[in-house]
């Protein structure tokens, strides 16, 4: 069986100093710092003192690394700061005959590449392959770096922000092909950092964006690089996907006999719904089309005083969902607007989300900007959650399992301030309105509400007081993780929103349209256990949609499906054959899901089947 979740896959932040003299240790601590946004789980350093190069890496945040690293006398150090996301052996940088490589992003065709090129593949992580090109191509080209870039990135697919260091020629190049690489100088220090704001930050001047024009940096010379492995962590993050059969087979699937809307395929299971004499339930008759652009004039007008000649002119916030990366396909290649996305990393974007990531920014050439939380703490938060729950189990607070994600609004400001960028640009689907999660807690729906989200005040107000209600019925759910969950919900409820727009107030939303040009034009990746490409890079989607259907008999894609009939874009009949197949349990997706929780998957599922229906069987 094929999986989406076996690779080994890293996301992070690369930085370096290199000196004249002795590096300022208060310099190569900001850096690192600021590295460490973009992940913390593990990291490396490479440093050079009193003639010597050497390595070290841990499975520990790379500030902890930096103080138990002697760099009193160090001329040259270069870090990265990690977002761990499989495996727990390799780690980098990854150091194979004398090269020393640090790599951002990653690499969507390794595999294919190793069978291209004559070095074997030693390790599990996708940046060996730039060290094993690297070693071939100086092997071939008398140690001339000249081409070097050029040649890596022709071969890679995938977002290549990369630092190479080669002592025994005295030598680093740093390149990238979507610019999430920058370099600066103060008096004495050659800088570079996946950003331009810890460098600003420590006074680096002329601060460049390094692209597909390699920048060759003279490094002290060395013959031999020493290496040394500091690794404490007992468990996988995630731990391998293993097939298990019995496993797959506790996942049920019904196709109960339960009455739906005659026009569009809403079950009577849905909260607050009802039926007229024909059959056309209350959601149809007060539904209003969502999917009307307005003129793309008007937003053409809205974004010009933003634009910047060449800078960065606007934020996009970007999951590696289909909608957002549609979204920037639109902002790159129809608004020609010159983006830098944002993404919010809790623990729950999946290998195949982050793989879409780097296809579409390496394709487009756009810098990617991660915040990562703390991945640990963050699915510590959502298994007390789910363990909570499954003592109590209610449908109307499902939502609270993802409620971590909601300080993805929150790190937009962030991101807005590091980058001095205020436009922010959001490629949000208009038909993903979900009534009935919010229904089930016993929320009427909001026909009115333009908005995906529940927004103010009053709404807040009701949903918190009767999930209060439920939360008493489960007393595990009042744990640390509280005031992550509340926080979260007012950066994405209460916060003003400022220099915002949605592209698709503008651009219809076409989900044939959608989805030929990310296959066709960008080789996007889709799930292997699934035909739909929505959520397939959301972890947590699979197994809160298994809970809906398998009680309810109806899941999200009920509504959404049901909301493109209303819009004219799709027959009843081809919506009831798509459901069928897209509400059929995602095993794969499910266990990532477990596993990532460390929750054992038989308890939970069977806690789930044995929940009473609200239909015959």
């Amino acid at each position: 069986m094929v999986s989406d979740y076996t690779g080994f896959i890293i996301m992070c932040g690369i930085f370096g100093l290199i000196s004249s003299s002795a590096v300022v240790k208060s310099d190569l601590e900001y850096l690192a710092r600021h590295a460490m946004q973009r992940g913390k789980d593990s990291s490396g350093l490479l440093t050079y003192d009193t003639a010597r190069y050497s390595v070290v890496r841990a499975d520990y945040d790379v500030v902890k690394l930096l103080k138990r690293t002697p760099i009193a006398n160090a001329t040259l150090v270069v870090g990265h700061s990690r977002l761990i996301t499989n495996g727990l052996s390799d780690n980098q940088p990854v150091v194979r005959e004398g090269i020393c490589v640090f790599h951002n992003g990653i690499i969507v065709n390794d595999a294919e590449i190793w069978s291209e090129i004559k070095p074997k593949r030693q390790l599990e992580i996708d940046s060996e392959v730039i060290a094993a090109i690297t070693e071939q191509y100086l092997q071939e080209n008398a140690d001339d770096l000249q081409g070097l870039a050029g040649h890596v990135l022709a071969l890679c697919k995938g977002v290549v922000a990369c630092a190479i260091i080669i002592p025994r020629l005295s030598k680093a190049i740093i390149f990238s092909n979507n610019g999430s690489l920058y370099l600066g100088r103060t008096n004495n220090s050659t800088c570079f950092s996946s950003e331009s704001y810890p460098l600003s930050q420590i006074g680096c001047a002329d601060i460049v964006q390094v692209r597909e024009e390699a920048v060759i940096l003279d490094v002290p010379q060395g013959t031999n690089i020493a290496i040394a492995d500091d690794n404490k962590r007992s468990h996988n993050i995630i731990p391998p996907f293993k097939y298990n059969q019995a496993e797959e087979k506790l996942l049920t699937y019904y196709t109960p006999d339960i009455r739906r809307c005659t026009k569009c395929i809403l079950p009577e299971t849905m909260p607050f719904i009802s039926f007229d004499a024909s059959g056309v339930c209350n959601y149809c008759h007060t539904y209003k089309p969502r999917n009307i652009p307005k003129p793309k004039e008007e937003l053409f007008k809205l974004v010009e005083p933003y634009r910047r000649n060449g800078a960065l002119d606007c934020i996009v916030p970007f999951s590696g969902g289909r909608d957002s990366c549609y979204g920037l396909h639109l902002i790159v290649k129809e608004l020609e607007m010159n983006p830098v996305t944002y993404t919010y990393d809790w623990g729950m974007v999946t290998d195949l989300g982050r793989r879409n990531i780097s296809r579409m920014c390496a394709e487009l050439g756009v810098e990617n900007i991660i915040v990562a939380d703390d991945i640990d703490k963050k699915r510590r938060n959502i298994a007390v959650n789910l363990e909570a729950w499954l003592k109590s189990p209610h449908l109307g607070m499902i939502s609270i399992l993802t409620a971590g994600d909601k300080h993805f609004f929150r790190h937009v400001e962030t991101v807005k301030q590091q980058t001095g960028v205020g436009l922010n640009l959001w490629g949000v689907n208009p038909l993903e309105v979900t009534h009935f999660k919010a229904g089930f807690l016993g929320i009427a729906p909001d026909f009115e509400e333009k908005r995906v989200y529940m927004h103010g005040w009053q709404k807040q107000l009701e949903y918190q007081s009767l999930r209060f209600k439920a939360m008493l019925k489960s007393r595990g759910y009042f744990n640390s993780s509280l005031w992550d969950t509340l926080s979260g919900e007012y950066y994405r409820s209460f916060t003003e929103k400022k220099d915002y727009y949605h592209i698709f107030d503008y651009w219809c939303w076409d989900e044939q349209v959608i989805d030929d040009t990310l296959i066709n034009q960008y080789d996007w990746e889709t799930a292997v256990d699934t035909s739909t490409t929505w959520r397939i890079g959301d972890g947590t989607a699979a197994f809160y949609n298994y809970i809906y259907y398998t009680v309810a008999g109806f899941s999200e894609h009920d509504t959404f499906r049901s909301n493109q009939i209303r819009e004219g874009a799709m027959t009843r009949e081809k919506a009831l054959e798509l459901v069928k197949n897209e509400n059929q349990p995602r095993y794969q997706n499910i266990r990532w899901y477990l596993d990532a929780l460390g929750m054992d998957f038989d308890r939970v599922i069977k806690v789930v089947n044995s929940i009473p229906k609200l239909y015959k069987i």
